[in-house]
């Protein structure tokens, strides 16, 4: 009973704070208010051989509950399938457009009349961006960066959309030439003419500044000043601990400084209440000769740390209320790009809708996925000795299959023990799961419903539903613990269900005009 009046309460909260007024403020910047929590998004690159119809795309994003995509043109395509997903949408002026519509206000209405006005309400687009780092790629375009920027708000303005679509330009770290320390960042002077009408356009317009933020190339072009764990979020050693000496503020992470180092290279120009977003994050997964931090094992590494550290809901040491809404860089491999082997890799999805490796796309250790086919693998981050043990278990006692996993066999690559004990176990919980044989190899193990397949190597899979039947023996199998996660994951729907129910009968209780009064009129 007192669970039950716990649940009630909290509901009665969120009743509240819908009557004050707050509704449609909670998961962006948008419109006017506060945010009640960070967000991680994903980039949706076109630039792919065999790229998926818009429809597919859509229902991967829906499979795996991203809520908020940029695009970097305004595909037709892609924003009538994004129509009714609820999906918040960026969509984008490629940097050749930029020219005729800095020049043009009415090639700038045009713009936004067939590219924004045409798909709202249905498609919920929320912001424009301006161009992809034009004061780097682009620069003959940024005397009319601004300008473009003008008038497509004018555009908006005159079309009654002005708050609800923000418009803003993504910027590389490039321009600041020093970021650290954080403190005392600036932009490159050659820009401060440009930058200053830019921040003095977002703060008249309630935007925010876009940031390319890229700690893989902090730390590959750094030469070795910092160490990879930075770059990858993982803790240092208190000898190692990154201090800013001017303000003593410690540094976690290479993506917080440089996050920092924007909002210091704002102030510097007097300008302050612009938050920052960060339009591109991402680490890749595979790279040439001369690329040796372009590892699947990395990439796992920063993606899931990234996601964990935005979800968390703080920002920077200097802004720490204001959280670091993230997009990934990004959807799928983009293969025809030129460049190193590297710039093809960064995709956390392949074509098909499997993950490139193992991705926590929320703040638990559960795997979101888009398969009611269950794997066991391992988990990101496990401890190596642990992992050695267990990877040793299961090929010896546990009667997996590991032959698959040996030098020139399909599943040998990548050559990682992560790679190895996935393997291993996903192989030993196939066989043994319906007579009580368990996924959780002291703690380094967990279940996900994202197929970890790669190439040549498969994984089998076992079906959801099969995982909470068979015998389950006084003693498990294995090296686990009988109350490992993968059966809390069970209870997630009915609790679920459960709870829209309770918030369901408050809000007949507590809301005079019923819960209708809530929907957009």
């Amino acid at each position: 009973m007192l669970i039950v009046l716990s649940q009630l309460f909290k509901v009665h909260l969120i009743v509240k704070r819908l009557r004050s007024g707050s509704r449609g403020c909670w998961l962006s910047l948008n419109h006017n208010c506060e945010p009640a929590g960070a967000f991680v998004g994903i980039n949706i690159g076109t630039d792919v051989t065999n790229l998926p119809p818009a429809s597919d795309i859509v229902a991967i994003l829906k499979a795996n509950q991203i809520t908020h995509v940029r695009l970097y043109d305004a595909d037709s395509h892609m924003l009538k399938a994004l129509s009714n997903s609820g999906i918040e949408v960026i969509v984008g002026v490629t940097n050749e457009e930029i020219l005729g519509i800095g020049e043009s206000p009415s090639a700038a209405a045009a713009w936004i009349n067939k590219n924004v006005a045409a798909y709202l309400p249905s498609t919920n687009i929320t912001a424009i961006a301006v161009g992809s780092e034009v004061l780097t790629a682009v620069p003959n375009a940024a005397p009319v960066l601004v300008s473009a920027m003008n008038y497509l708000h004018k555009a908006l303005v005159a079309s009654d959309l002005n708050f609800q679509v923000k418009v803003s330009t993504p910027h590389h770290m490039d321009i600041i030439p020093r970021p650290f320390p954080p403190s005392t960042a600036t932009f490159d002077s050659s820009w401060n003419s440009t930058i200053y009408q830019l921040l003095q356009f977002l703060k008249n317009t309630n935007s925010y500044y876009m940031l390319n933020a890229y700690p893989y190339y902090g730390y590959t072009k750094g030469n070795g000043i910092f160490p990879i764990d930075y770059a990858l979020f993982r803790p240092l050693p208190s000898v190692k601990q990154i201090v800013d000496p001017n303000t003593l503020f410690h540094y976690n992470s290479m993506f917080d400084a440089m996050v920092d180092a924007a909002y210091y290279s704002i102030d510097a120009l007097n300008f302050s209440g612009i938050p920052i977003v960060v339009t591109e994050s991402g680490w890749p997964w595979f790279g040439g000769a001369k690329e040796p931090d372009a590892t699947v094992e990395n990439a796992e590494t920063f993606v899931n740390n990234l996601i964990k550290r935005v979800l968390n809901n703080s920002g920077p040491p200097s802004q720490l209320n204001i959280p670091i809404n993230t997009y990934i860089y990004e959807l799928f491999n983009e293969d025809k790009r030129p460049g190193p082997v590297s710039e093809k890799n960064w995709g956390v999805f392949y074509a098909n809708g499997s993950a490139v490796y193992s991705l926590r796309l929320g703040a638990s250790d559960q795997i979101t996925g888009n398969s009611s086919v269950v794997f066991c693998v391992a988990k990101p981050g496990a401890d190596s000795d642990k992992l050695q043990n267990g990877l040793n278990w299961a090929c010896g006692q546990g009667q997996a299959n590991c032959t698959a996993i040996q030098s020139g066999k399909p599943c040998y690559n990548p050559d990682t023990l992560e790679n190895h004990a996935s393997y291993a176990y996903n192989d030993y919980y196939q066989k043994k799961h319906a007579v009580g044989g368990t996924c959780d190899f002291d703690g380094t193990a967990m279940t996900t419903t994202i197929d970890p397949s790669n190439g040549s190597c498969k994984f089998t899979g076992s079906s959801s539903s099969s995982t909470s039947g068979g015998f389950s023996p006084a003693t498990a199998l294995g090296p686990t613990n009988p109350f490992d996660g993968s059966s809390s994951s069970i209870l997630q729907a009915p609790k679920f269900l459960y709870l829209m129910s309770a918030t369901f009968l408050v809000l007949v209780l507590l809301c005079p005009g019923g819960p209708s009064s809530f929907l957009p009129s």
